[in-house]
């Protein structure tokens, strides 16, 4: 009797350890978003800009959509400071775990590494790319008390204010950004002096120059469009060789005799580099899905944005391509974090 109950046993103890070890190849396959829902309360977005911002618009836009496709939510967390360096480093030092992205403009991406090599962090170290997310035109937009109607109007005025010995300044939203850059780039090729006067965000240089305490800012389409359809600033051209779909009436440099410059402004999405790859890529498929949504889209468009939406290794190797390209520029032009 003793060997019978032996023998009914030793099934049944095989049965429980192929329904332990079933149960738990399944638990592993489960996607990514189950996982996520338990483990984190909420998931954070973090925008290293102040709120109002493009990359900030962008990221509620995208927090808005994941929460309903996820059923978890997410909130956008700004964390301003030292030209977006501050938040983009919180976001190195969090975990792998799902509950921490980054929305971060291409400029903090491919131009710090060159025009801060004392960064606390390096982009393909520490990060994880997920998705190239929207872009959109740069913008070369006076005050209206500044005479000029032209970019070859501004180019005078800016002589004829070196010689005074009180060159234009144009407003940026932090060294090293994109706009600054722009900038550096529009100073160099016009072969003009130009004072460089960095903000810790759009915000602030917008409402310097709306003002007139600045009178000159290089500056996203989105952020800008409202107040020069107001009136409030004037557009003298995008800051690319041709026009752009988003604002047709608005020249390019290049129409205007300042060829050689292409800065358009682009936002992706990382995630710490502890986080796994499959989580990475499930995260990705769902911001593509969204990004390629009627609504999403519109949403994106009315903002001045062209949603985009890319593969991991498409972002990393845009990342990578003009990363070079802006190392090569910096150091040709001699552009310093000042």
């Amino acid at each position: 009797m003793q060997q019978c109950k032996q023998r009914q046993a030793a099934p049944r103890r095989r049965q429980w350890l192929a329904g332990t070890v079933l149960a738990a190849a399944l638990a592993a396959c489960l996607p990514w978003q189950a996982a996520q829902a338990a483990a984190c309360a909420n998931v954070r977005i973090v925008v290293p800009f102040p709120a109002g911002g493009p990359a900030d618009q962008l990221a509620r836009t995208l927090a808005h959509g994941l929460q309903q496709r996820r059923g978890t939510p997410f909130v956008v967390d700004n964390k301003p400071g030292a030209n977006g360096n501050i938040g983009i480093d919180a976001v190195r030092r969090a975990p792998g775990d799902g509950c921490t992205l980054l929305v971060a403009p291409a400029g903090n991406l491919t131009i710090n590494p060159t025009l801060m090599p004392a960064l606390a962090y390096n982009v393909e170290r520490d990060f994880r790319p997920v998705s190239l997310l929207a872009g959109s035109p740069n913008v070369l937009a006076v005050h209206p008390s500044v005479q000029a109607a032209s970019v070859q109007d501004l180019v005078r005025l800016a002589r004829q204010a070196d010689q005074s010995g009180k060159p234009l300044g144009y407003a940026s939203p932090g060294v090293g950004s994109g706009l600054h850059l722009a900038g550096e780039l529009f100073r160099h090729q016009a072969g003009i002096a130009l004072l460089h006067v960095p903000y810790k965000g759009t915000t602030q240089a917008l409402n310097d120059v709306v003002g007139g305490q600045v009178p000159l800012l290089f500056g996203t389409w989105p952020t800008l469009a409202p107040f020069i359809r107001s009136g409030a600033l004037r557009a003298l051209a995008v800051t690319q060789p041709k026009r752009s779909p988003a604002a047709p009436d608005v020249p390019s440099l290049a129409e205007q005799g300042v060829p050689g410059i292409d800065v358009s402004s682009w936002y992706a999405l990382l995630v710490p580099k502890a986080t796994p790859q499959p989580a990475a890529d499930a995260l990705g498929a769902d911001v593509r899905a969204l990004l390629a949504t009627p609504a999403v889209r519109a949403e994106l468009q009315r903002q001045g944005m062209e949603p985009v939406g890319s593969t991991p290794q498409a972002l990393a190797q845009r990342i990578r391509e003009e990363t070079a390209t802006w190392a090569k520029l910096i150091r040709q032009y001699g552009i310093t974090a000042e």
